[in-house]
């Protein structure tokens, strides 16, 4: 036995963890430092060390809107609830009966999200060591999400005061003037939206945060017994969790559009008209976009600096296997699955939603305005109908996994993968049935009596197009198949051929995918434009909107994807309590299988998403062109790329894409750099670490990646929303001297083309990469190749690591930002004119 200084006590000198003394666990209303609490209390005695980051507590973090309504009586909250919920329905039935149906689905959704939460909450959470485990992991995600949050809060509202500031100097359009929306309303409107927008996706990432760090320990504690009931908890977490988002995403656009239309009376005469009013929603977009980049940076720059520096040192120097509790950064990288991965990928979604919402209900309105069509509500309101249906069917995918077998024994149970798959496929054929109802219902025009069915055919191939996707990633990142087994053996003849083979991989795998997206923005704007809808002269017009309907069709099922996204991290972050609370092989056996089909969901869902960002971004660029032609009293219908500028803004655009990757990946190689040395130092400094005789200090690496993620996300975004209004207001000068008036709004638009061009491709190379390069590790780690520890091994982890920023930071903050660029240059369309 040896003396524990400072305390009399003694610790054994077992290599069992458990063997650790471990103090009475800390009341919840209790204000003591996470620190203490690892390293004097849940965690077991520490020696102590100074601290860095007070900020992370014990007492679980609850946002200030929440703790305010808590304090309130109960039988108040409750007036307070139906009060709210009678003025939504009222604004809602004055403005049309869809809207009640929407805030109808989504209030049922969201009483089904309960029922989930529920579920999961009354699971077990193990043995009392995982339970302090996932104490000291919720902790270390609630503090750095509070902090990190505090700081975007703070860049939201500066960039709110600079948006209604530019919008109280800009020009109006002549269709504001007549319905007497004037720069002052039009300013509030937007600034409305912009904060709306940015709240709403901060309680998504809130949500996707708070239900990780509460189910993985069910998970781990489900895998003792029962590889699917662990299974269904994780599904049904995430479950929870994309309901929400969803179910937010929609109900915050429809309060916005509602609310807009009873207070600016539309359709009144003298009033603005019905189809104008979507472009006053491009606030809410961008301030989802906004917080999304931001949460998707800092996450990502936390969690894969802490993977790398854990890896590195860990399993490369050392040779320790993968959550190990002797890691110093075990912690921060299990916190990290958190904040980066669930976090920053619910805010994501949200705002993919959000903005596709916006740009199809524009175009809806435009297309509804050229064509005569009497009632225009339909195209406008259609994309809200959409989305509504797709909680339910993705509900119903949900509650199709079931815990139907209790064995525990690996073999004896379903593949994961294939579990999930049959619940997409579930979600799919509903998908297929309630796209096509809606269409006839919400798009049947006496215009053209079967234009209704060229846009079920349009969200048909949408629906495709979202599974082919699926299936193209799942094919180079599962290493059931031919590319990440390739990738593994190549790993066999040492670190350098690893690389070459990932990255060969990752740039062959960028193929199918635009070819994918070529088919379905040809087939779909093909379809749209022989549906039968002219404008007045005649002419066809219904391409646009098409190709808006396949948007919605791919995103018709993004509740049950954004499911299978939060299933990977959950499941990781088991694998790691299970790992850390040292318990029998056969329970990591589970969590290992999980966690390498959690690593396929992930990848699968960034392909879908970068999928859905092309053709958002198509649409986005499309209702660019129409508001610049609505300022300018001019059309606006293509840009000339043989005009020098033009040309340049174009070369400025895909330049973007390149420097914001390097900033990106560099941030997270900065901040893996600190995490190692901080390791070693550990390790040399405690040499009993290695024994179990001295316990690492998990809180000084948390601090690090925490700060240094909060400091190096600021770069990569200042750059993504000051380079488009830049490039627009110098070319605007330079225009106005050279006689070209509409010479920034071109530039611009050309910027925002070859961005979304090089931004896929990028995106698609980096995400599919930096997901095989980890379940070729995985692969190995069955004990193919000669399994853990191995030569092989060590080439693989090294591949994984320079994968991790690949697929975790710079390739999923792409395809918001591409978004984001898009939707800033909407809102900000008058300052280039």
């Amino acid at each position: 036995m040896i003396e524990r200084p400072g305390t009399g006590g003694e610790l054994p000198l077992s290599g069992d963890l458990n063997s650790f003394p471990v103090a009475r666990r800390v009341n919840s209303f209790q204000a003591v430092a996470m620190d203490d609490d690892m390293e004097g209390g849940n965690l077991g005695p520490y020696q102590d060390r100074p601290r860095t980051f007070p900020n992370m507590r014990t007492k679980p973090y609850t946002p200030m809107i929440f703790r305010l309504l808590m304090r309130i009586n109960i039988r108040v909250r409750l007036v307070l609830l139906l009060i709210g919920l009678g003025a939504i329905f009222y604004i809602g039935a004055r403005t049309s009966p869809i809207i009640v149906l929407v805030f109808s689905i989504c209030i049922i959704s969201f009483l089904v999200s309960i029922y989930l939460y529920k579920w999961v909450l009354s699971k077990d959470e193990g043995p009392p060591e995982m339970a302090q485990i996932s104490d000291a992991i919720r902790d270390g995600a609630e503090g750095f999400f509070r902090t990190q949050y505090g700081t975007i809060s703070k860049m939201a509202v500066l960039l709110g005061l600079v948006i209604f500031s530019i919008y109280m100097f800009r020009s109006t359009n002549p269709h504001q003037e007549s319905s007497g929306v004037g720069r002052a309303t039009s300013a509030y409107i937007t600034v409305v939206a912009f904060f709306l927008g940015a709240l709403c996706s901060g309680i998504a990432g809130y949500v996707g945060m708070w239900v990780s760090v509460r189910a993985n320990v069910r998970v781990s504690s489900a895998a003792r017994r029962s590889a699917r009931e662990a299974l269904q908890i994780a599904v049904r977490a995430g479950g929870f969790s994309a309901l929400v988002v969803v179910g937010m995403a929609v109900v915050g656009i429809a309060i916005l559009y509602a609310t807009f239309y009873v207070l600016l009376e539309v359709d009144t005469p003298g009033a603005m008209k019905v189809t104008e009013l979507p472009l006053l929603l491009v606030g809410y977009g961008f301030g989802a976009s906004f917080v999304a980049l931001f949460a998707q940076l800092g996450g990502g720059i936390f969690t894969k600096a802490a993977d790398v520096g854990a890896d590195l040192v860990g399993k490369v120097e050392q040779g320790i296997p993968e959550d190990d509790p002797r890691n110093p950064a075990v912690i921060a990288d299990l916190v990290g699955d958190n904040v980066g991965d669930c976090a920053a990928r619910g805010a994501d979604l949200f705002e993919s939603i959000a903005a596709e919402i916006i740009s199809a209900m524009i175009l809806g309105g435009t297309m509804a305005k050229r064509c005569k069509i009497e009632d225009p509500s339909g195209f406008i309101l259609f994309p809200l109908v959409v989305h509504s249906f797709d909680l339910v069917i993705s509900s119903v995918g949900i509650f199709s996994i079931r815990n139907t077998r209790d064995s525990v024994v690996l073999g004896a149970i379903e593949d994961p993968m294939a579990i999930l798959q049959k619940g997409y496929s579930v979600t799919i054929v509903l998908a297929v049935l309630t796209f096509g109802l809606s269409t006839r219902w919400m798009l049947y025009t006496e215009e053209a009596p079967s234009a209704w069915m060229n846009f079920a055919l349009c969200g048909l191939v949408g629906i495709m197009t979202a599974y082919a996707f699926v299936l193209i990633t799942k094919y180079y990142t599962d290493y059931k198949h031919e590319p990440v087994r390739s990738l593994a053996l190549s790993s066999a003849t040492g670190h350098g051929t690893n690389i070459i083979a990932g990255v060969s991989l990752g740039l062959e795998s960028t193929a199918l995918p635009v070819l994918v997206i070529s088919v379905s923005i040809i087939s779909a704007y093909w379809l749209g434009q022989t549906s039968g809808l002219v404008d007045e002269s005649g002419s066809p017009t219904g391409g646009l909107f098409g190709t808006a309907v396949a948007t919605m069709g791919m995103l018709s099922t993004a509740a049950y994807v954004l499911t299978m996204d939060m299933f990977g991290p959950i499941a990781d972050n088991a694998g790691g309590i299970v790992e850390m609370s040292q318990q029998p092989e056969s329970v990591r056996e589970i969590t290992d299988l999980l966690d390498a089909v959690g690593n396929t969901t992930k990848a699968t869902t960034k392909g879908f998403a970068i999928g859905s960002a092309a053709l958002a971004s198509f649409l986005l660029f499309s209702a660019y062109m129409d508001e610049v032609a609505s300022f300018a009293n001019v059309p606006f219908n293509q840009v000339d790329i043989a005009i020098p500028e033009v040309f340049v803004g174009g070369l400025l655009g895909s330049m973007l894409i390149f420097l914001f990757s390097a900033w990106a990946c560099s941030a997270v190689g900065r901040t893996a750099q600190e995490v190692v040395n901080e390791v070693r130092r550990q390790f040399i400094e405690r040499p009993g670490i290695m024994d179990y005789k001295e316990k690492p200090d998990y809180s000084r690496c948390v601090s690090i990646v925490a700060s240094a993620s909060l400091r190096e996300m600021i770069k990569p975004g200042a750059l993504a929303i000051i380079s488009p209004i830049a490039v627009g207001f110098l070319f605007r000068v330079l225009g106005y001297y050279t006689g070209q008036p509409l010479l920034g709004a071109k530039v611009v638009c050309s910027m925002l083309m070859f961005a979304t061009v090089s931004g896929i491709l990028m995106a698609l190379f980096l995400n599919t990469s930096g997901g095989a390069w980890d379940n070729a590790k995985k692969y190995i780690e069955t004990g193919v190749l000669g399994g853990k520890g191995s030569e092989c091994h060590k080439a693989a982890v090294t591949g994984d690591t320079v994968g991790d920023p690949f697929k975790d930071t710079a390739g999923p903050s792409l395809h918001v930002l591409i978004k984001m660029l898009a939707t800033i240059t909407l809102v900000m369309a008058p300052i280039f004119l």
